[in-house]
């Protein structure tokens, strides 16, 4: 039982296990990878083969429904996490990116959690239940998150630099990614101040 046990609390610290229809299939990769400009594909998605162009989509805000672009930020450095209020470890996530929205908002960092549920009336609760206050971004339908950012684990974080490139993707979570994360951010503010 015991062993069990340490393989499904361990199952929940990499990520989300279950399959939303709405998402390609959960496949087990690099967990916490820089981008790199390289033309061969590998298991982070479609990003490996991108020549380090800006990202470009727009999603609605929630809950006003409100166009949200992500060239709207260019100029900030972005961190994106992709979520679900079914995905156990985006109830971990979510509070540690609020925490890092507070601590580096004022040097220049946006944080968004963009939502792939089906139904956004699921989110109220969530969030109530969180006490999470992140600016919430729906992704109707997942469309977003599956076609433009190749998302195959729940949750996925994109964190952008100051352009609106990708610079490193993180699949699943571990509070022990907090100190990778903050790494990653100083560097992308430290190369925003220097443009």
């Amino acid at each position: 039982m015991r062993t069990l046990l340490g393989a499904l609390g361990g199952l929940a610290l990499a990520g989300c296990t279950t399959q939303n229809p709405a998402l390609p299939p959960l496949v087990a990769g690099n967990r916490a990878a820089p981008m790199a400009p390289t033309t061969s594909p590998d298991d982070l998605g479609q990003f490996r083969g991108a020549l380090r162009e800006p990202l470009s989509f727009e999603v609605k805000r929630y809950p006003d429904g409100s166009p949200y672009t992500v060239a709207s930020d260019r100029g900030s450095v972005v961190l994106l996490d992709v979520w679900a209020t079914w995905c156990e470890p985006c109830r971990d996530a979510l509070p540690i990116y609020e925490q890092l929205a507070k601590e580096y908002g004022s040097k220049g960092l946006k944080v968004y959690a963009l939502n792939v549920d089906e139904d956004s009336r699921a989110i109220p609760p969530f969030l109530q239940e969180t006490k999470v206050s992140l600016p919430i971004l729906v992704d109707a339908n997942a469309q977003v998150a599956e076609k433009t950012l190749g998302v195959k684990m729940m949750p996925t974080t994109f964190i952008l630099d100051s352009e609106g490139v990708v610079r490193f993707v993180h699949e699943g979570f571990s509070e022990t990614f907090l100190q990778q994360y903050q790494t990653e951010i100083e560097q992308l503010l430290q190369e925003k101040g220097k443009r």
